[in-house]
């Protein structure tokens, strides 16, 4: 496959604009930004931080090749109200494997920054657990596709479990638990359910998952802050 096939929106257009429109909201709700201060970060970094995550899941990273198989190629799978965009092969081949740089990259570069800075070893760690355990158990493979978890339950799952393991640290959890644990539970727990599928690009982060992580950053931290006090790094 070539390179330039790699780098695709992996959602339709019309449903990729629905989150663009929730970053533009996000720009001008300073509650949003308090949100992303209690993780220790400026509301502008934060800014930044979203809109490379926008940018970032146009781009998948290769890393391997499963063997040859039936390919799906340029269609629209449809899953849970969401409509996701299955690239076009021109020299079909086997499924790539790749790590895209939105949806996987940049979260976790984040959630061990916050790991790194709060020390939230243990927590983290739980909170992680917990919600790759759930997702696990929801996420779904999709032929053409890969893996996809429904949109809004990354979102639900991460902050509550955020909230219930500590109010005062709920924020950073809740982004880790959310990109961690989306990570875990639906792409890399489920890598063996990928060969047989028929998807061109099973993309870790992208496609089926990249919507409910980048929502998980905005929702499940903007819930979880709600509970958080304004705060120093500390041992946790």
């Amino acid at each position: 496959m070539q390179i330039s096939q790699m780098h695709y929106l992996p959602m339709t257009p019309g449903f990729f604009s629905i989150l663009v429109g929730i970053f533009l909201v996000v720009l001008v709700l300073r509650s949003v930004r308090y949100a992303y201060e209690s993780l220790g970060i400026s509301s502008g970094a934060a800014m930044w931080l979203l809109f490379f995550s926008l940018l970032g899941s146009f781009f998948n990273i290769p890393i391997a090749e499963l063997p040859q198989q039936p390919m799906t190629s340029d269609q629209i799978a449809p899953y849970f109200g969401m409509q996701y965009a299955i690239p076009l092969l021109r020299h079909p081949e086997g499924t790539v494997l790749a790590v895209n740089v939105g949806g996987a990259v940049i979260p976790t570069l984040m959630s061990l920054y916050l790991l790194f800075k709060y020390e939230l070893w243990t927590k983290g760690l739980a909170a992680t657990t917990m919600v790759a355990v759930i997702i696990h158990w929801m996420a779904t493979p999709v032929h053409g596709l890969g893996i996809a978890v429904p949109v809004f339950m990354p979102v639900l799952v991460t902050a509550i479990v955020a909230v219930l393991l500590s109010r005062a640290d709920a924020a950073p959890l809740a982004y880790i638990a959310g990109g961690l644990g989306t990570l875990i539970g639906a792409d890399l727990t489920n890598l063996n359910k990928v060969d047989g599928l028929g998807a061109p690009v099973a993309s870790i982060g992208g496609a089926g998952t990249f919507d409910g992580i980048f929502l998980t950053g905005i929702l499940a931290v903007l819930l979880a802050a709600l509970y958080a006090r304004p705060r120093t790094a500390h041992p946790g």
